[in-house]
């Protein structure tokens, strides 16, 4: 019982964690000069990566998320997200892009952290799409 009840903490800790990140991305999307609404899908999409995603099997913080994003587009947003889609997976990989951005203005990750993320979509992407086209065709 004290394994299950020391990994509800961790996961709890990098919640909070999660809380403050999000807060201040909200903050510089709206300085960044973006509209509510894409602040509100930008906000959705980096929430459900960094706190169901990453908290799904043990806690990975935010910072350390950014090597899991071709797990993440592969088969979980796939299988876990029911608006999975063309356009849900290009929405996604651009919130993504913006908050691991964010992270780096802020000190969080490094810039080449970003440029290897950024290079990992350019080479995925196609595949990911293709990937959640071929889930969603029920023929």
């Amino acid at each position: 019982m004290d394994e299950l009840f020391e990994h509800e903490v961790q996961i709890e800790k990098v919640r909070n964690e999660n809380k403050v990140l999000l807060k201040g991305f909200e903050q510089w999307l709206q300085e960044s000069g973006f509209g509510k609404k894409t602040i509100r899908n930008h906000l959705f999409n980096a929430e459900f990566y960094i706190n169901d995603f990453l908290l799904y099997y043990e806690p990975v913080k935010a910072r350390e998320g950014i090597e899991e994003v071709s797990n993440f587009f592969d088969d979980w947003f796939i299988r876990k997200a029911m608006w999975s889609n063309k356009a849900s997976v290009l929405s996604n990989i651009t919130s993504l892009k913006k908050f691991y951005q964010y992270l780096v203005e802020i000190g969080e990750i490094q810039g080449i952290d970003s440029e290897m993320l950024k290079r990992r979509i350019k080479e995925e992407k196609a595949d990911w799409v293709e990937a959640v086209e071929a889930y969603n065709d029920f023929d």
